[in-house]
């Protein structure tokens, strides 16, 4: 299904979501942000649906914010307009299935935080990154102040911050940044074949390790603990364990259904 500036493709248990502005290297428009909104939320609640994978169209990832359209928008509609880009970052961290950015061509200001949303980033070893905002006189939005630096560390977020600087992706994969660095060639097959290992995989273990580790910043150890614990007390109850169990004794493969 196409929506406007925005692919959406069910691929067995794998969600392809695609941005669609090849012209302007898959920058942000409000249609681009609702369609990725919905999409998400509608998978949250598709059982078929164990992984999703979000890429761009043609020679890029995406720029993140129009440049064409900078200077043309009021206070008011900034606002708003990043209150929408909020709501997405959010619900990218609150969906509770690991989505997967596969990154190629360019992924700059907003683009390149949209990518460090995600739980995995596979690249092109090719590809370029930068934080552009301080060129025009911003700063960092849809989350790059809060993901980056505890990626790489304050210093080194706040020089790639002020300086806008071009990153390499070989940089980003040495700095744990990236997961996975392919040739351009072999990043579509790559990317798929992580995906469906994961959408194979204890797909409800997934979703919750991926709230408590993103909620490791913020918390306390005690309060890990108590989460732990007490998410463990359901997930001894899940059929994904009980076959995890019975693969374990029998030394086979276990056959995982995300339940």
């Amino acid at each position: 299904m196409t929506q406007e500036h925005l692919i959406v493709e069910k691929l067995g248990p794998v969600l392809s979501l695609t941005l669609n502005r090849p012209e302007s290297l898959n920058a942000f428009s409000p249609q681009m942000i609702l369609g990725l909104k919905e999409a998400l939320k509608n998978a949250q609640t598709d059982e078929d649906i164990q992984v999703i994978v979000l890429s761009g169209a043609g020679r890029s990832f995406s720029a993140g914010g129009d440049v064409k359209t900078m200077g043309q928008s009021g206070a008011v509609q900034v606002y708003e307009h990043i209150g929408k880009l909020n709501e997405l970052i959010l619900q990218m961290k609150e969906t509770e299935k690991p989505i997967i950015a596969a990154v190629h061509g360019f992924a700059a200001g907003a683009g390149f935080n949209l990518a460090l949303a995600c739980d995995l980033i596979v690249a092109a070893e090719d590809s370029k990154y930068a934080l552009s905002f301080s060129q025009v006189g911003l700063i960092s939005d849809g989350g790059g102040s809060y993901f980056l630096p505890r990626l790489i560390g304050p210093h080194l977020a706040k020089q790639f911050l002020f300086t806008a600087e071009p990153i390499s992706a070989e940089r980003l994969y040495q700095l744990g940044v990236i997961n996975f660095l392919y040739p351009l060639e072999k990043l579509q097959e790559e990317t798929t074949k992580l995906a469906l290992k994961l959408a194979h995989g204890p797909g409800k273990s997934y979703g919750k390790q991926k709230k408590l580790v993103d909620q490791a910043f913020t918390a306390s150890l005690a309060e890990i603990l108590e989460q732990e614990r007490l998410i463990q007390m359901l997930m001894v109850q899940t059929e994904d364990h009980q076959e995890g169990i019975k693969a374990f004794k029998e030394k086979r493969k276990p056959e995982f259904k995300g339940k």
